[in-house]
C-alpha cells in the first residue's frame, strides 16, 4: 500500500506553515491512517509492545579535584546525577521529561535506552525483563544532534541504514522497500534526492534532517523509541509537526520517551505524561493535564495565565511566581519533599498494579549482529566511498599530487640513465611520498567519524572490525596506518605529531639514508611500509646480477650499490605478504570486537 500524497504534503511541504497550524491537525489524521495500517510494508514482522518501568534509578559519577595531575585528589568524591527516579510508560503513551539544563534529563534517557555505563543503581525493566539483545532490536534512539553524512542524499542515508540494520532474513530489495516506505511515511518524498548538508554545505532543512534521524530508527519498526531534544533548534511550526508525528507513532502502539527543553503550551498538552526533574530529583510524574492541579495543591500556582511548561521549568529552577525573592533552594527542597509525601508511593504502586504485555520472546533467537561480517563490510565500503569522494577528488587534493609529479619530472628530467643514484633516489622518493601523503590523508578519518561510529555502534549496526576494514581497503596500506593512528589517538593535533614521528622513523630505518643501521633499532625496518615499498620498486626496476657503468670501461653489480645493498633485490614475495599483513596490522583484536574506543555495546 502506498501512503496517500497528503502525507508528504503534511510533513514535507514547507508551505504548510503559511497555510496555518490548522493544517497540522487536519492532516494528522491522514498520516495516522498510514501509520496504523498493518498491511504497510514497514509493519511486516512488527515488534511486540513494550512496557517500560524504572524504579529508584540512581546514577553516580566520580569527580576529580584539582587541575594538575599532582594536585588531583587520590580519593575523588561521588556526585549524584540521578536521585531515585521512578516511573512507567506504556505502549501508546508519550512521556516528556522536562527540566533545566543539568537536571539529568539526557542522563536518564540514556540510562533508559540501555546506553549508560558507570555506577547505575535501581531497576529498569522492559516487559519485566532486563535490557537484552531482544530489547535492543526493538529500541530506537534519536540523539539531540543529527549525526548524518552531509554528502549523502536522504534516500542514500536511509537505504544504507536499512542494509545495515535490517536482519539478514530480508533480501536487499526488501530492505530498500522498507527504506522507501519510511521516506513516504515521514513525508520526505520531496527531498528524497537532496543531500543532507551540513554547517558549510547547503542541504535539507532542519526539520527534514530531524525526520531523517527519526527515520533511521523507524526502519526497525521500534516498539520503544527514545528521543533527546527532538525539537531543539526548530521553529514552532516545525516542532509541532515533529511532535504530532511522534504522537501518531505512539497511537500505533509504540512507547515513546523524549526529553524536551521548553515546549509550547500546545505541545505540552500533546504529551500523555510528564516527568519534571530538578538537580536529579523528581518533582512530578503523571498526566500533563493534572500537573497544574498538583502544584496548586502543594502551594504553587501561576499568578498569571502562562504556558504550563514555563511554569514547571520556573519551579524546577526554584523560582515561584508568587514570590520572586524566596530562596530557590528552599523552593526546590519543598517540592522534593512534596513529591515524596504525595506522589512517590502512588507512582510506585502503579508499577506493581500494571498488567504486563505478553512477551515470550527468547533472547537467544536474536543474533548479536543483524548481518554477516562481509555484508557489513561491503555496505560500509560503498557508503564510505560515496561520502568521501567529495574530499578525495577535490581540486586541492588533485593539485597537490599534480604539482609534486610535475616538480619530480623537472628534477629527474635530465638525469643520466647511467646515474644509478638518481634512479634509486626517484624510486625511494616515490615510495616515501606514497607512504607519507596517504597517512595524513587518512589520519583524521576516525576523529571525524567518531560521532557516527558511536551512534551506529550503540545501535548494534555492525562490528568495529568491518567498519575499520571498510575504510582501510578504500585507502590501502599507508592510509590504513593513518586510520589506525587516528583511531588510537582520536585527537587531530596529537595524531599529526605521532604520524609524523612514525613515518619519519620508517623512512630513516628503511636502508636508504643509513646502510648500517644499529642492531638495537634495526628491527624497525621489518614493520616499515616504506622499506617494503622501496624494495618492491627496486625489484620492478632491477634484477639480481644486473650491472651498471661505474667507471671507465668498468661495470658493477646493481645489488652492490650502497643505496641498494642495504635493502637488497630479492624477497619480493615476502614484501607483498608483509604489506598484506600490514593492511590489518595492529587491529586483530577488532575481529573479536574488544572494547576499543569505549564503544562496546
Amino acid at each position: 500500500m502506498s501512503p496517500p500524497q497528503q502525507t508528504s504534503e503534511f510533513i514535507g511541504g514547507e508551505t504548510a506553515a503559511a497555510m496555518g497550524t490548522e493544517m497540522v491537525d487536519i492532516e494528522a489524521a491522514q498520516i495516522q491512517a498510514v501509520i496504523s495500517d498493518e498491511s504497510h510494508p514497514i509493519f511486516k514482522n512488527a515488534n511486540r509492545p513494550v512496557i517500560l518501568k524504572f524504579e529508584d534509578v540512581v546514577y553516580k559519577v566520580k569527580t576529580e579535584q584539582g587541575g594538575l595531575i599532582m594536585n588531583k585528589n587520590p580519593n575523588p568524591q561521588e556526585k549524584l546525577i540521578l536521585k531515585g527516579i521512578t516511573g512507567i510508560v506504556r505502549p501508546g503513551e508519550m512521556l516528556a521529561m522536562l527540566g533545566p539544563s543539568g537536571s539529568g534529563k539526557t542522563t536518564l534517557l540514556t540510562a533508559l535506552g540501555g546506553r549508560l555505563g558507570g555506577h547505575l543503581d535501581g531497576t529498569i525493566t522492559y516487559n519485566s525483563k532486563p535490557f537484552s539483545n531482544a530489547i535492543k532490536r526493538k529500541t530506537g534512539f534519536v540523539t539531540q544532534d543529527d549525526v548524518l553524512y552531509p554528502h549523502l542524499t536522504v534516500t542514500e542515508t536511509l537505504v544504507y541504514t536499512a542494509l545495515l540494520r535490517l536482519p539478514r532474513t530480508l533480501t536487499k530489495h526488501q530492505k530498500v522497500q522498507h527504506a522507501e516506505a519510511v521516506i513516504n511515511q515521514l513525508g520526505l518524498s520531496r527531498c528524497r534526492d537532496s543531500i543532507i548538508g551540513g554547517p558549510l554545505l547547503r542541504g535539507v532543512s532542519g526539520g527534514e534532517r530531524k525526520r531523517v534521524s527519526i527515520g533511521q530508527e523507524m526502519l526497525i519498526n521500534p516498539s520503544l523509541l527514545f528521543l533527546d531534544e527532538p525539537t531543539s533548534g526548530l521553529d514552532s511550526t516545525t516542532a509541532q509537526r515533529i511532535v504530532s508525528m511522534l504522537l501518531d507513532l505512539a497511537r500505533g502502539g509504540r512507547t515513546i520517551v523524549m526529553t524536551i527543553h521548553q515546549p509550547s503550551s500546545r505541545l505540552f498538552y500533546m504529551f500523555h505524561k510528564v516527568l519534571l526533574l530538578s538537580d536529579g530529583n523528581p518533582l512530578y510524574f503523571g498526566k500533563c493535564c493534572d500537573a497544574l492541579d498538583y502544584f496548586s495543591g502543594v502551594g504553587f500556582s501561576p499568578s498569571v495565565a502562562m504556558n504550563p511548561a514555563d511554569f514547571l521549568l520556573d519551579l524546577a529552577n526554584g523560582v515561584s511566581t508568587t514570590d520572586f525573592q524566596e530562596d530557590q533552594t528552599v523552593i526546590k527542597q519543598t517540592l522534593v519533599s512534596a513529591y515524596e509525601a504525595k506522589l512517590s508511593e502512588s507512582v510506585k504502586s502503579e508499577l506493581v498494579l500494571d498488567n504486563q504485555c505478553d512477551d515470550s520472546t527468547d533472547d537467544k533467537q536474536y543474533r548479536r549482529w543483524s548481518n554477516s561480517w562481509w555484508a557489513q563490510f561491503s555496505v560500509l565500503f560503498r557508503r564510505g566511498l560515496k561520502e568521501r569522494k567529495h574530499e578525495t577528488f577535490t581540486g586541492m587534493k588533485i593539485a597537490q599530487v599534480l604539482v609534486v609529479a610535475f616538480l619530480s619530472g623537472l628534477l629527474w628530467w635530465q638525469s643520466d640513465i647511467t646515474d644509478l643514484q638518481d634512479q634509486v633516489g626517484l624510486l625511494y622518493f616515490s615510495s616515501g611520498f606514497w607512504g607519507f601523503y596517504p597517512v595524513f590523508e587518512a589520519m583524521f578519518t576516525f576523529p571525524q567519524e567518531r560521532m557516527m561510529l558511536e551512534k551506529e555502534r550503540s545501535s548494534g549496526m555492525y562490528r568495529l572490525s568491518s567498519f575499520f576494514m571498510g575504510l582501510t581497503l578504500g585507502v590501502l596500506c599507508s592510509q590504513g596506518l593513518g586510520l589506525a593512528i587516528g583511531a588510537v589517538v582520536m585527537d587531530q593535533k596529537s595524531a599529526t605529531a605521532l604520524g609524523s614521528v612514525v613515518v619519519l622513523i620508517f623512512q630513516l630505518t628503511s636502508g636508504y639514508f643509513v646502510q648500517k643501521v644499529p642492531t638495537f633499532i634495526r628491527w624497525i625496518k621489518y614493520v616499515s611500509i616504506v622499506q617494503y615499498t622501496f624494495k618492491l620498486f627496486l625489484g620492478t626496476q632491477y634484477r639480481p646480477g644486473e650491472t651498471y657503468p661505474c667507471g671507465t670501461d668498468r661495470t658493477c653489480l646493481v645489488e652492490d650499490f650502497p643505496s641498494v645493498k642495504g635493502v637488497g633485490l630479492g624477497g619480493q614475495g615476502v614484501c607483498v605478504f608483509a604489506l598484506a599483513v600490514m593492511l590489518d596490522v595492529g587491529i586483530p583484536f577488532l575481529f573479536q570486537d574488544e572494547n576499543i574506543l569505549s564503544l562496546e555495546c
